[in-house]
């Protein structure tokens, strides 16, 4: 039998190391396409509607906290270097330190959802949900619950992906515990590095989207 055979972490369907790992990728990659189309889809929502209402999009956007946004924007940024490092520990079979920035990165996806939930408090507080309690002065009520409609849509489904995430990279660093990765085998910390990166880069479209566009 081959040395292949004989390796517990070879899946039975796969000839190596090297065609599982690549075929997990493509997996993940086939994934993150799908939910490009997903957010995709909200993205064009947006656009639609900010070009039918340029000025109620603005000044709605100047309801928006900029400084938690921006904060929630480093600290995404920041988690995406420590999975990076993170991976590389993994490469490396560094177990101890793989564990250690999984866990530095699992608490960035914690601070950033905090933050976001001291935002929802705060659309609340000032009476920013669509829907009937929707109280604030604004020039243009409808255009303006729309755009609130899609902030908490796609930030929420952002913050989902967070949860997921984290929920991911908490396994992830329990696996790494038991010792099931070495540097021959690392694919489930590659494919979760991947998934995290997309997250964060979602967020990187927000940012300016829903932030930024009342600046100017």
């Amino acid at each position: 039998m081959s040395e292949a055979a004989h390796d517990v972490t070879l899946s039975h369907q796969f000839d190596d190391l090297v065609q599982q790992r690549e075929s997990a990728q493509l997996g993940m990659w086939l994934f993150l396409v799908t939910e490009v189309l997903f957010f995709g889809g909200l993205f064009m929502a947006y656009s639609l509607y900010r070009m039918e209402y340029p000025d109620a999009y603005a000044e709605c956007s100047k309801l928006m906290n900029m400084s938690l946004g921006a904060l929630n924007t480093a600290v995404l940024l920041t988690s995406s270097l420590t999975m990076v490092l993170a991976v590389m520990a993994a490469e490396q079979g560094r177990i101890k330190a793989l564990i250690r920035w999984l866990i530095v990165t699992i608490g960035f996806g914690g601070v950033f959802l905090v933050v976001k939930a001291f935002e929802y408090h705060h659309k609340f507080v000032e009476h920013l949900v669509p829907g009937p309690y929707f109280t604030h002065e604004v020039h243009n009520r409808e255009a303006c619950q729309l755009f609130f409609s899609l902030y908490f849509a796609m930030t929420g489904l952002h913050a989902l992906h967070m949860v997921i995430g984290i929920g991911l990279l908490s396994t992830i660093a329990w696996m790494a515990s038991r010792n099931k990765f070495t540097p021959a085998y690392n694919n489930p910390v590659e494919i979760s590095g991947l998934y995290w990166h997309f997250v964060d880069l979602v967020w990187i479209f927000l940012f300016p989207l829903l932030y930024l566009i009342g600046s100017r």
